[in-house]
């Protein structure tokens, strides 16, 4: 059974490629390489190619006939997002817009979207659940939730199905050191804080007067392998006759960024790090509810704690750190 996966040559997306192949799919990527990877590119063939080519996507699906779609492609540094919004709107909204053009045209219904918990904004509640009110901060967020309705709208009139899958920090690499997180530039806490203790720059704690235990932001870190089996449980939820749905992927576990960088230490890695003010619109906590994944979805995070999840990002930045050395 064939998927195309759009930014499979990115961060989760690689991830899910890999499983969907361990599954018996046959992933088909799609990704322009603006800031995937090549080399990620293991497990099915990779086609390069534009999001805003209608006519090339039309043709792709027309091609591979995929059972479905997985849609990872996306501008997603929440900054640069306030510094040039057009350029998210144009690539996350309209480039949507263009594959979903594609899918009415093959008669293709069903697509697993990659949402993020950024569309909540800066919530009032301690565990965020999918009824909390959906009020982004950042144009990266409102990019997310304008996809979020239009699926919706398309969904009311029978014409695709959907699972928005509202994840919260990605972290973490493949335990088998295959791929992992590669980004340029890099904005993660972890990658940063493990380069920071290899000796490749400083990191900066941003705001250490926020109402949490120590004073640093907590965020909820999911192992991307968990966020991978997330959107095949999605995908196969919809080819089984499952209804359209939005549904979070989080631990329900929130750790700081002084906990983090102590667990970092514990595991032989020295982060070299200094405060610095609070970014705007940074929330203080973002940890999710994870019972309607559990629920929907029969999904449960396998990494269950920090250290288990910095232990594979340490492993594999430490080798790809080597193998540029």
């Amino acid at each position: 059974m064939k998927i195309l996966v759009t930014g499979g040559a990115g961060y989760i997306g690689s991830h899910t490629c890999k499983l969907l192949a361990q599954m018996g799919y046959e992933p088909i990527t799609y990704d322009n390489l603006s800031t995937g990877h090549k080399e990620f590119v293991k497990w099915g063939p990779l086609i390069i190619g534009d999001l805003h080519d209608t006519n090339k996507i039309t043709q792709i699906l027309k091609n591979y006939c995929p059972t479905a779609i997985i849609h990872f492609a996306a501008s997603a540094y929440v900054g640069e997002s306030v510094t040039d919004p057009f350029k998210y709107y144009w690539n996350n909204v309209g480039g949507t817009l263009s594959l979903l053009n594609g899918m009415r045209k093959t008669n293709i219904n069903k697509i697993v979207f990659s949402s993020s918990c950024a569309t909540y904004g800066v919530p009032e509640v301690e565990l965020i659940n999918e009824s909390c009110p959906q009020k982004p901060v950042n144009p990266y967020g409102q990019s997310k939730l304008m996809i979020e309705q239009i699926l919706r709208d398309l969904a009311d009139k029978e014409e695709i199905k959907h699972i928005c899958l509202r994840y919260f920090n990605a972290a973490g690499a493949d335990k088998e050191g295959e791929i992992g997180e590669k980004h340029y530039p890099e904005t993660h806490l972890i990658p940063l804080a493990i380069f920071s203790g290899l000796g490749q720059s400083a990191l900066s704690i941003f705001g250490t007067d926020f109402p949490t235990p120590d004073g640093t932001a907590v965020r909820d870190y999911v192992h991307v392998e968990d966020l991978a089996r997330g959107h095949i449980l999605a995908l196969e939820h919809l080819l089984s006759g499952g209804e359209s749905d939005f549904i979070n992927l989080g631990t329900g576990k929130g750790n700081s960024v002084r906990e983090v960088l102590s667990t970092i230490k514990e595991l032989g890695i020295h982060a070299i790090s200094h405060d610095a003010p609070r970014r705007e619109g940074d929330p203080a906590s973002l940890v999710a509810d994870k019972s309607k994944a559990m629920r929907i979805l029969k999904w449960q995070n396998e990494y269950k704690n920090i250290k288990q999840i910095l232990s594979t990002a340490i492993a594999w930045h430490q080798k790809t750190t080597s193998l540029t050395n």
